[in-house]
């Protein structure tokens, strides 16, 4: 499956005010997924294997390094978990990094709400406005993230550019 997204990440000091906040917009709750991803290293985006209680998934995306609302190109593949996989993503490409987290997930439409508490770097908001079928368009995918960013009062400094794996290889050669 192929996707389009316009997502922001943010660091927060408590995700439980920003969860609130999203509650006065009656969401659909999924969740609480405890992600494990196994990131591996390839020449061109970043492709890991997500496992999960919920969420289990192949994924590669690449997107732009930079703060705020950015497009990104997915895909997806969903799967049953899967020791073979594992094996052969490992023997072939070589774990880059791990990123475990606990990931509570909403959805209001189209738009996904992760509130993520990552082992190693502490807690995130992360919104994705998702387009599975090229019906809603990139300017609308922006537009809405734009419109969570300010109404989470999500302030320009703390937005994070890079991915959870990139701040944690981040904190290994620092």
């Amino acid at each position: 499956m192929s996707l389009t997204n316009i997502e922001f990440k943010a660091r927060v000091n408590d995700t439980t005010v920003h969860e609130t906040k999203l509650q006065t917009l009656a969401p659909r709750f999924a969740g609480e997924d405890l992600q494990k991803d196994t990131y591996y290293n390839v020449t061109t985006g970043r492709l890991k294997l997500r496992e999960g209680n919920i969420e289990n998934a192949l994924i590669w995306y690449d997107r732009p390094d930079e703060a705020g609302a950015k497009q990104a190109n997915i895909l997806l593949y969903k799967h049953q978990p899967d020791e073979s996989l594992k094996a052969i993503l490992e023997k072939v490409h070589g774990i880059k990094v791990i990123v475990e987290k606990r990931r509570r997930i909403y959805f209001v439409e189209n738009v996904k709400f992760h509130f993520d508490t990552v082992n190693g770097l502490g807690t995130f908001i992360e919104a994705e406005a998702i387009d599975q079928d090229g019906s809603i368009g990139v300017d609308k995918l922006k537009a809405q993230c734009d419109h969570y960013i300010s109404f989470f009062g999500i302030q320009p400094e703390d937005h994070i550019r890079v991915s959870y794996s990139d701040l944690l290889l981040q904190q290994t050669t620092a």
